[in-house]
This record gives C-alpha cells, structure tokens and sequence, in this order.
C-alpha cells in the first residue's frame, strides 16, 4: 500500500493489526526468549552469536525452536488491553502483527483470545523479517485478502513509522516523544497511550540499592579489631561502594534470568524488570557498566580484595543460574556469601580475619538465610501452592528447616559464648566479662525473628530488611555496640 493510502478516509470498521513486543507488551519477547535460554545453559551465550550470522529471521527461527516464553507469564499493558476488549466488543476485527517468531505471536494471542488473526515472522516459509517496510506490506496483502481497503496500526518504535504510512489510522502505545513527534506528521489525529516515564526511583529499585547496606559487614573486621586508622577506613568505605556496586549488577543480572518466576511470586512480581519499567536492554548496559565501575574500585583498594569480589561474582552468579534450585545447598552458598563480605573486609582493613568472627557469621547468616525460606514457605502454604517456584522446597520441608534455622542461630550464641572465655577477647577487651551480656541479647534477636517467622509477620521479606526496619532490631544494635564499648574501656 503507498503513503497515499494513509489520507484515506479512515473508518471503524477497518481491522485493527496490534504490534506485540513493547506495544500488547511492554516487555520484548526476543530479549525474554534470550534470557530463558541463556538460563538453561550459560554456555548457550556462545551459540547465540553463531546463530546471529543466519539474519534477524533464522536467529529467531533458531531460538524460538529452542524456547518460547510463556504468555501467562508476560506483562501486558492493562490500559491498552481494555481498549483492545472496547474495540472487539463493538465488532472490530483484531490481528495481532509482529516480527517475533510466528509461534510466539499464536501462543499470545491463544492465551489472549482477543484477536481473529497473527502475523510473524516465519522464516520456515519465506525468510523474511517482519518488520518496518516488510511488515506493512504484510499487513496490507492480509487487510487486502480480507476485503478491507484500509486498515489500522498500533505501535510504538521507530521501526513502525513505516507501517503507520501505510495505515488509515494509527494508535502508538508507550512510544517515546520522537516516535510520537514523526507519528503526529502522517496522522495528526492518532490516538496515544501514554508512555510512563523512567523515573530515578525505578531505577534505584531495579538494582536495590537499599541492599547495599549488607555490605555494612564489610566494617566488621575493622570494628572487631579496634583499628581506628583513618586511611584504614577510607579503604573500606572504597571497598563498600565497589561491593554495592557489584551487588546491585548481580541483582539485576538475577532478576533477569529470573523473569518468570518472579511474574509469579506474590511481592517479586512489582519489580521493575519483572513488571518491565525497566527494559532487559536498559537492565543489561546497566548491569555491565556498574560491574566495570565495582572492579575498578576493587583493584584501587588492592588486587587481593579485586579477587575476593571476583569470588563473590562468580559465586552470586552461579547461585542465580542453578544453586538457588538446589536445597540446602543454597541457604549454605547465603550464609558463605554474607560471609565472604566480612572476609573481603578484613583483606581490605589488611587485618586478620578472626576464626571466632568467620564460625559466629556463618551460623547466624545460615540461620537468616533460613529465615526466608522458611517465611517464603509460610506464604505457600497459605496459598495452597505446592512448590516453591524456582526452588527446591516444599510445604512440608518447613519443619525440617525451622529446626534446622533455630540449631544454627543458637549454635551462633555458642560460638560466641566461647570466644567470650577464650584468649583473644582478653587481648582485645579491658574487661571481657561484659561480654557476657551480648549472649542474651543477641540470643533474645534471633529467637524473636523465629517467634515472627512461624506467626507468618515477615511474609517472605528478606530478615536483613525486616531488621532496617524494626525498632527492636534497631535497640539490639544499639545494645550489642554499647556493650562492645563497655568492654573495651573497662568501665
């Protein structure tokens, strides 16, 4: 169809043909496709190259042989889906046009059941990409064979100007300002669904930046230690912000290869990849360039703590990929996480890492990472669900591991019971024996956080962010630093 066929006079009646990725959806199908199949295989990153030499049309072909993403599982754009519902009820035809994989395009409008129609890319039959230009002559052949004389677009990107030439009317969903501006110029009368705008608070939520403070136990060696050098503590504030840095890249490196399962959790379903209003592109660039930033910092302070983060990353990675499927397994690889913060603390102080300090840290950290899955438990068994979605857990695995939880927090307390009446304390304290009084108190905190666990007031929030929170947990900080104090000066 030519550019003239967009004066036609445009009627209500014409078929509607609706773009998928970024337009039904705000996510991308491609980039969810991708994600999925670079979780079932890290190493299928390298065949994903390969496949880029077929062109746009094999490499989908390729792909969408090998995974497709669930469209129960995908995020739609609720406000342009009603009006898509409006527009069927008043008996106009709905085809759902895309240059993602022709099955990809059926399996969204199946699970749907708002459209009469696909297009797609198939390069099974012609090899074709269907977009821009491609796209609108697909789309006129099939208005076309249906007896329409005109027909109607909805889109969002650059590439679909094209097709709005060729269209007598337009729609334009979540499209940027520029697009907008090009799409006025053929269709001053277009209707358009507003485009949310990327606020800097979506974008702190995406790489959780209220996680970095985690990363505070990096300050433990030097606090146990009783170094008070400044240059010391200028190193490890270097250390904290590379290890924020690094956190935050894995965070949404997990969230990304996480996507479906998070769609499918109660709380994880409102982040921002997992509600795309942070595109997987954005998500990735992102992700890179703060992981760069975390190992340049990282070297700054020394090689030996650059290799202590490249330990953590590799680790965090691997526990995103497979070991937070495997039970058990992954509360341990939690535990040695927080852990390894505090050992990459002591490595950037150039102190010591106590024995005493590493054996309490493991004990109380497995007992937090215990916590959680206990309370993401609580929250399954109240929705009646069997499994675990992305875990190896069940309801009824919820006793084995509130034992399990309650032995290490108390084992925690023991360890530092003993450290108490050990040598190192006297060498460190004035007076040790005041020492004693942060047994109860920290005995008194992790019982408590069990106590809320098993009456289900956690509801599946991480313990370290339940305890930022918490007034009481705030208290027992304050007593166990006061109680430090007062053991180091003697009183």
């Amino acid at each position: 169809m030519t550019p003239a066929a967009a004066t036609a006079r445009p009627t209500e009646t014409c078929p509607l043909y609706v773009d998928l990725d970024g337009t039904l959806t705000p996510s991308d199908t491609l980039y969810e496709s991708v994600m999925l199949f670079i979780r079932r295989n890290p190493l299928n990153l390298l065949r994903l190259f390969v496949w880029l030499l077929l062109g746009k049309a094999g490499f989908k072909l390729k792909l969408a042989n090998a995974v497709r993403p669930d469209p129960a599982r995908l995020p739609y754009h609720e406000r342009f889906v009603q009006y898509l519902r409006e527009e069927r009820a008043r008996g106009r035809s709905l085809v759902l046009a895309s240059a993602a994989d022709a099955r990809i395009v059926r399996d969204v409008a199946a699970h749907l059941n708002l459209f009469d129609d696909t297009l797609g890319t198939n390069a099974r039959a012609d090899g074709v990409n269907l977009s821009r230009g491609n796209k609108r002559d697909a789309i006129a052949a099939h208005a076309q064979a249906l007896g329409h004389s005109s027909w109607a677009y909805a889109g969002n990107s650059r590439d679909d100007i094209a097709v709005w030439q060729g269209s007598a009317q337009a729609v334009a969903v979540n499209a940027p300002a520029s697009v907008i501006n090009a799409l006025h110029k053929v269709h001053p009368q277009a209707r358009v669904f507003e485009r949310e705008p990327l606020r800097l608070k979506t974008v702190l939520r995406a790489i959780r930046l209220k996680q970095w403070s985690k990363n505070a136990l990096l300050f433990i060696p030097l606090l146990a230690s009783h170094r008070l050098d400044p240059q010391l503590w200028a190193l490890v504030l270097v250390a904290f912000v590379a290890f924020g840095l690094c956190a935050s890249a894995t965070y949404l490196f997990n969230d990304l290869l996480d996507l479906p399962n998070d769609r499918a959790h109660r709380l994880k379903r409102f982040r921002p990849l997992a509600a795309a209003t942070i595109s997987i592109p954005l998500a990735v660039v992102l992700g890179s360039v703060m992981l760069v930033l975390a190992f340049v910092l990282a070297w700054a302070v020394s090689p030996a703590f650059a290799a202590m983060l490249l330990v953590y990353t590799v680790t965090t990675l691997a526990y995103s990929l497979v070991l937070k499927r495997l039970a058990l397994i992954d509360v341990l690889v939690l535990s040695g996480l927080y852990t390894l913060r505090i050992a990459a603390g002591a490595v950037a102080a150039q102190v010591e890492l106590s024995n005493w300090l590493a054996a309490i840290s493991i004990f109380l950290f497995l007992s937090l990472a215990l916590v959680k899955r206990c309370a993401e438990l609580e929250e399954l068994d109240d929705e009646r669900t069997t499994l675990a979605p992305g875990r190896g857990y069940q309801p009824r695995d919820l006793s084995s591991l509130r034992a399990m939880g309650m032995a290490s927090g108390f084992l925690a307390v023991m360890v530092l019971a003993l450290y108490i009446d050990s040598q190192n304390s006297e060498m460190l304290y004035a007076n040790p024996e005041w020492l004693w009084a942060a047994a109860p108190v920290l005995l008194l905190w992790i019982m408590r956080i069990w106590l809320k666990t098993g009456r289900r007031e956690l509801h599946g929030e991480d313990p370290l962010q339940f305890a930022l929170k918490d007034p009481f947990s705030w208290m027992t900080l304050l007593a166990m630093g006061g109680i430090g104090l007062t053991a180091t000066i003697g009183l």
